[in-house]
C-alpha cells in the first residue's frame, strides 16, 4: 500500500514538474497567476486529491479488517 501511494505522489511531482513548464508559455495562466486566482485552483486540486487518498486509505482499512474476519 505505501509503494503505491508513493508512486503515486511521484507521478504526481512529475506531472506537476511538466505542466509547469508548458504553463509558463501560456497566456492564461500568466493572467491567472497576476490575479491571484492560480492559488485557488492550486487548493482546490490539493484538496480533492488529499481527499481522494484519505478514501482510499480508509476503504482499504475497512477491507483489511474484513479480510481478517
Amino acid at each position: 500500500m505505501k509503494n503505491s501511494i508513493l508512486s503515486i505522489i511521484f507521478i504526481l511531482f512529475a506531472s506537476l514538474v511538466n505542466a509547469q513548464q508548458t504553463a509558463e508559455a501560456s497566456p492564461m495562466a500568466f493572467e491567472m497567476r497576476s490575479n491571484g486566482k492560480i492559488y485557488v485552483v492550486v487548493a482546490v486540486l490539493l484538496t480533492i486529491m488529499i481527499g481522494l487518498i484519505l478514501y482510499i486509505i480508509s476503504v482499504d482499512k475497512k477491507i483489511s479488517k474484513l479480510e481478517k474476519e
